[in-house]
């Protein structure tokens, strides 16, 4: 059944040159082509292309079209491994919003009872922690400079020392900027939270992203379908990785 670019386009609302750049791109399987130069397009294009937009609201432009080219490469273990690294980091997002959250009833709880924070015993450097969150030193002096985080300097060496609450400070900031959140707005958010006080812009903050993270992981069971029907129609019955 051949389909024709438009069609393609129309049920997406993108241009006819959005498709041909996705085909470009490897997203879609190439397209044969008339004598005259024609693309050719068939079903299978069509739900390639439903397959890779689905793909993008759960693991992103990049990570969806390394999915695709994978599949049409006829890496499915690769394909796979991209996905798992997917559900992985969304696991750790929720994870690190469930810590984040309980640090914050904490702290309140400590502020109200007027008790001070407990001893810090665990540290990092600026590479430890880049290391943790998965940033660059640099980033983190960046979060430094619109006071994000506030490290302590070694007395001996000059180096930055990242104490529990800087980690946690850290953590949250990692959390928000994945969320979309600017830095002066994270900037506040921290400051509320070493205060112990007017947590609502907090509290927000942490239920916006909880719902983004529902509706990744949704977009993400929705893609498995695309993709299983897609994979099914490429590969026939006899499907092999």
């Amino acid at each position: 059944m051949v389909v024709r670019p438009a069609d393609l386009a129309r049920e997406h609302g993108i241009s006819t040159q959005a498709v041909r750049n996705y085909e470009r791109d490897g997203c879609l399987p190439p397209a044969e082509r008339t004598r005259s130069g024609y693309r050719i397009y068939t079903e299978a294009h069509a739900e390639a292309l439903r397959a890779y937009l689905s793909l993008v609201p759960g693991y992103g432009y990049a990570a969806g079209g390394q999915i695709m080219n994978a599949v049409h490469r006829g890496e499915i273990d690769e394909a796979l491994t991209i996905i798992d690294r997917g559900h992985g980091q969304l696991l750790r997002d929720r994870e690190t919003l469930e810590a984040v959250r309980r640090a914050v009833d904490h702290l309140t709880v400590e502020s109200e009872a007027g008790s001070a924070p407990s001893a810090e015993r665990a540290t990092r450097t600026v590479g430890e922690l880049a290391h943790q969150l998965g940033v660059t030193p640099a980033t983190l002096r960046n979060w430094e400079a619109v006071g994000i985080v506030v490290p302590a300097r070694d007395p001996v060496t000059g180096y930055r020392v990242f104490r529990a609450s800087d980690i946690r400070d850290a953590e949250l900031a990692h959390l928000l900027r994945r969320g979309g959140y600017p830095l002066e707005h994270i900037a506040t958010v921290v400051q509320q939270i070493r205060t112990a006080g007017g947590t609502d812009s907090l509290s927000q903050a942490l239920d916006d992203w909880r719902q983004k993270l529902t509706e990744r992981g949704l977009a993400m069971l929705d893609a498995a379908t695309h993709l299983s029907r897609y994979l099914g129609l490429i590969d026939g019955p006899d499907r092999r990785a």
